[in-house]
């Protein structure tokens, strides 16, 4: 029964959105540079490591914050079931914060060599603030979470760390360009679309002990914001295309576009509950776009 709670706990149906980002930095670096594969599975595992250990840390901080009862809209996990208690969760923290330092130092290591120069112990040093922003989002006396920061942080690590973090440690520092700010951008804002669907479905169970931007905004200019989201991400992601266009296998992604007409459409449309298949919709059609744009840059490759 806990091995059951716990596997809901970790939320895997969130995985393949902290693994676009990565996954597209991985195959923007394999179009421009030779690419070492263990060191971009090594990426990807702490990636998931990362993305379980703040699902876990999310559910345990709502749970004691009050937040997540009964009422809930979204899916019940480990906790609320009554399948874990608290201190199992504390226990499963605990060996995810071992397991993301361990592959975020084995990935470092493979990377470049050595831990002990200037460049390895900043990656290090991204990992550790990771690993603590992934478990503040609802941990802690003061979590950003509950303050309308959460969009800041997912921005920030599932958009331009995850994109120009893979590319800057696959190709071992070295040919990082402005460029890549574009595709960054993007995933970033899909990522955010995301978490402001999250927060669109939760409204009303949030609001008592919790504030979020889908909140300060109210439903209607959450949804203005969830469109704004999308459009913008999609025009980050035109501009490095029009940019690098040297094939049109580069374009082979704008086939998700019908995906992405139906995610918003569901969230002008569906409240509450209802609106909770828009999450895995809007994941599986990021990291769909994610990977085939990265093949599509290194389709000469094959």
């Amino acid at each position: 029964m806990k091995f059951k709670a716990a596997i809901q706990s970790m939320r895997l149906r969130t995985l393949p959105l902290s693994c676009a980002g990565v996954l597209l930095g991985i195959l923007l670096a394999a179009a421009d540079w030779k690419v070492d594969l263990l060191t971009a599975v090594l990426i990807v595992i702490t990636t998931v490591c990362l993305q379980i250990l703040s699902n876990l840390s999310n559910e345990l901080g709502d749970v004691l914050q009050g937040t997540d009862t009964a009422e809930r809209q979204g899916p019940q996990y480990g906790l609320n079931s009554g399948g874990m208690s608290v201190a199992d969760m504390k226990r499963l923290i605990g060996t995810f914060v071992v397991l993301c330092m361990v592959f975020g130092v084995a990935m470092t290591w493979r990377a470049f060599g050595t831990l002990w120069e200037l460049t390895p112990i900043m990656v290090l040093l991204l990992g550790a603030a990771a690993i603590v922003g992934a478990m503040k989002y609802t941990l802690g006396p003061n979590p950003y979470g509950y303050r309308a920061k959460g969009d800041i942080y997912v921005f920030l690590f599932f958009g331009l760390v995850a994109v120009l973090g893979s590319y800057f440690v696959c190709t071992q520092g070295l040919g990082l360009h402005w460029k890549l700010l574009l595709p960054a951008t993007g995933v970033g804002c899909f990522s955010v679309g995301v978490l402001n669907v999250n927060n669109i479905r939760d409204m009303k169970t949030d609001a008592a002990n919790r504030v979020t931007v889908a909140i300060k905004l109210g439903l209607q200019r959450a949804r203005i914001y969830q469109t704004v989201l999308i459009i913008l991400g999609w025009a980050c992601m035109i501009a490095y295309c029009l940019l690098c266009w040297p094939s049109w296998w580069h374009w082979v992604w704008v086939i998700t576009l019908p995906l992405y007409i139906k995610h918003l459409h569901g969230v002008w449309t569906l409240e509450d509950r209802a609106l909770d298949p828009m999450l895995p919709l809007l994941v599986m059609s990021t990291f769909a776009l994610c990977l085939l744009y990265g093949l599509g840059f290194c389709a000469f490759l094959f």
